[in-house]
């Protein structure tokens, strides 16, 4: 958006609203994004998108490989409307290409994968551009994932089940990584004014 024209639009709506998207812009990242690998659930992919805006995520990386991207309207709470979405349904595979887009942005990407050569979500070093991918609902994250991302990470979990909800998963992992992004002076973490 043009910054005369943001200057424009923010001069004609009421002072409690202005001051609310200033504050929202302000706490709003690219440096953490999500990536989303072909899930078929409608509440998931819901509940990732509501959770990448309530922790100030600007950007979701839409990975449809055989699943169509569909959310629940009840369960979104119209936060699709807040983020950038990338969708990648070109073609039959489309998660090398995502890769690919994130690799040449400077992300390091981690795959949400609890069983395999990973480090635990609270030791994660995220001084790097950092893009978390969380797998299909039954599968998990795809071999491809697991052949080329950069690292893999787990929650820590003390009970028998062997995994969360992938939507639970995602909001576990955003809200702690957001809290360090907070707490790390050192890390750029705001957008550009563009």
């Amino acid at each position: 958006m043009d910054l005369d024209l943001q200057q424009y639009l923010l001069a004609h709506i009421n002072e409690n609203r202005r001051e609310l998207i200033l504050k929202t812009i302000s706490e709003r990242t690219k440096h953490l994004t999500v990536v989303l690998e072909n899930f078929f659930q409608p509440h998931n992919f819901s509940a990732v998108l509501r959770s990448c805006d309530i922790f100030g995520i600007q950007e979701v990386h839409i990975v449809e490989n055989n699943n169509i991207y569909k959310t629940n309207p009840q369960v979104n709470m119209g936060a699709d409307k807040w983020l950038s979405l990338n969708r990648y349904q070109e073609n039959e595979f489309n998660t090398d290409t995502c890769f690919n887009n994130l690799k040449e942005q400077g992300y390091k990407i981690i795959a949400a994968h609890p069983h395999h050569d990973d480090i635990d979500l609270f030791d994660m070093d995220i001084s790097q551009k950092t893009a978390i991918v969380f797998g299909t609902e039954k599968e998990g994250i795809s071999d491809y994932v697991k052949e080329n991302a950069d690292g893999f990470m787990k929650i820590p979990m003390y009970g028998f089940t062997e995994s969360f909800n992938v939507s639970v998963a995602a909001s576990l992992t955003l809200s702690h990584l957001k809290q360090t992004l907070n707490t790390s002076p050192q890390i750029n973490l705001q957008l550009s004014p563009e």
